[in-house]
């Protein structure tokens, strides 16, 4: 590791400054490799999900008496049941009665909860386990307890968390990681759970963690090599209960970090959050930013990418990563932004230049992410349904100059005011969809008057057009959405489908409403004779 500059060292905070949930999470010291005193373990999952199945079944490999609870039985989750009782997990219990009582394992309380990311603090089964101070884990702390498989490889962690853009900064992070020659995988909040990954018999040179605030409210310190928040904003704070609490569960990545704290300079909420952190002595602070950078960021120079922070020269020197052409024909800054702190975290432990290159000019945009749908009559479709919150949908509106914004949806206790203002000058038009949008409206009454509105979440005096716009039914409101996109846009105009919203009011998922849109904008282009080839 070169020298540099260190954060700030953060003063230790105690349990009681931390809270019952973090006292209880730090317990069962013992509880350590896959040699640990495991056997005979009672331990409760909450959530049948991917992660709860991973861990039911990680815990019953260990030897504990396990037992799952869930509040909904789907079809998915029956079958998944039935594998779990195959392979040796005690009950699986089904019903809102499960989900919010305690469950006794052979006559007796859980001696360990590992929950899903979803189980919220003050649910009732979390809350009676904090007062009868039972340990409460996500999956990524069981991960870390144990830690890989006898005989495989130990792998570094580099872990990420932010508001927006972490399933596309770990995706780049596996493919830099992949093209130096490391044996590596992208898990935790994304595809592969992070149980499957410490449990693969050969074991990886590198994990590249995504991490949600859920996860780390119920996480210790992990100690990564290297750690990275992208971005702060107003998100999930009915889980968290305020920003101010969101904000300290996403700052707990940083705790106990090794070698590099990678930061947003252009967000000084990271920075703070570095420099309040508890780091191994020699750890560096690393910034990453779409501007000049200075000593020990990564950044910008006339479109290259460049390192001035893991290279002996950096004060005089900069180091080429790649450039923006590499990404190809779509960069926005947003996407840039991704790929610097991937390659900050890359860099950290000695990744060449040449392998962040490569996997920035191989990458392949995500599909529901600033994802080019049509063009027809000069009219760009783009579909960008994971912008699910106020933040992402600022992101996406400054890739584009005059749009016809398609939004609206579950706001989940975010402000809309700071978005609309930001944005207001690019809106050539705005249809609003979702059962109730009208407290997306009311910011666009006041911060954008003169941009003409379609659809406002519940008004009387609405047209039988708008009322199909907040239809329960999702492809019916989004085939009106594009219908009247298609009638107001102009050439030289994007269509983009930003929500700033959840989608669940309409739609079984975010991903589900971007489908919706591409079944709607094909069938448009068909209409008119056109191909979304």
């Amino acid at each position: 590791m070169l020298p540099g500059p260190a954060p700030r060292p953060a003063r230790t905070r105690d349990a009681a400054e931390r809270g019952a949930d973090t006292m209880t999470m730090t317990s069962l010291p013992e509880l350590h490799g896959w040699d640990g005193p495991w056997a005979g373990l009672r331990v409760a999952v909450t959530g049948l999900g991917v992660t709860g199945f991973s861990a039911a079944d990680t815990l019953v490999e260990l030897g504990c008496r396990v037992v799952v609870v869930d509040g909904e039985a789907t079809e998915q989750k029956q079958m998944d049941a039935e594998t779990l009782r195959i392979v040796g997990v005690a009950d699986i219990r089904f019903g809102d009665d499960a989900a919010s009582t305690l469950p006794l394992i052979d006559g007796k309380a859980p001696e360990l909860i590992v929950t899903s990311p979803g189980w919220r603090p003050d649910s009732a089964l979390i809350s009676s386990a904090a007062q009868a101070s039972i340990p409460v884990w996500s999956d990524i702390q069981l991960a870390r307890r144990l830690g890989p498989r006898p005989g495989a490889r130990s792998p570094e962690w580099l872990t990420l968390t932010g508001t927006n853009g972490k399933t596309t900064t770990v995706t780049l992070l596996e493919a830099m990681l992949r093209a130096d020659g490391r044996r590596a995988a992208a898990c935790g909040n994304i595809g592969l759970p992070i149980l499957d990954a410490i449990r693969d018999p050969e074991g990886f040179d590198v994990l590249a963690v995504e991490l949600s605030s859920f996860q780390l409210h119920y996480t210790e310190p992990l100690g990564a090599a290297a750690a990275a928040v992208l971005n702060i904003a107003e998100d999930h704070v009915d889980w968290h209960g305020g920003f101010e609490a969101y904000a300290a569960d996403k700052a707990r990545i940083y705790e106990g970090t090794r070698i590099a704290c990678v930061y947003n300079a252009e967000d000084p909420v990271t920075e703070q959050m570095v420099a309040g952190a508890d780091v191994v002595e020699g750890c560096r602070a690393i910034g990453f930013t779409t501007d000049t950078p200075e000593v020990s960021m990564v950044g910008l120079v006339d479109d290259i990418l460049v390192d001035r922070a893991f290279l002996a020269e950096r004060r005089h020197q900069a180091l080429e990563l790649a450039t923006r052409a590499d990404f190809g024909p779509l960069a926005p800054k947003h996407l840039v932004a991704n790929a610097l702190a991937a390659a900050a975290l890359a860099r950290a432990i000695g990744v060449a230049p040449e392998s962040v290159q490569r996997a920035i000019a191989e990458h392949q945009p995500g599909e529901h992410r600033i994802q080019p749908v049509a063009k027809a009559d000069d009219v760009l479709w783009i579909n960008d349904t994971k912008a699910t919150n106020p933040h992402a949908a600022a992101a996406s509106l400054a890739s584009f100059t005059q749009v016809v914004w398609i939004a609206g949806g579950l706001p989940k206790g975010v402000d809309y005011e700071p978005l609309v203002r930001s944005v207001a000058d690019r809106l050539a038009a705005v249809i609003l969809i979702g059962t109730d949008s009208s407290q997306l409206r009311s910011s666009l009454e006041r911060h954008a008057p003169a941009v003409p509105v379609i659809g406002s979440g519940v008004q009387e005096d609405e047209t039988q057009a708008e009322s199909v716009l907040r239809s329960a039914d999702g492809r019916t409101a989004m085939r009106a959405a594009v219908a009247e996109a298609a009638r107001i846009a102009r050439p030289g105009q994007t269509v983009l489908l930003a929500p700033a919203a959840a989608s669940m009011d309409q739609f079984a998922s975010y991903a589900d409403r971007g489908e919706a849109f591409i079944e709607a904008v094909a069938e448009l282009m068909e209409r008119k004779g056109f191909s979304t080839d």
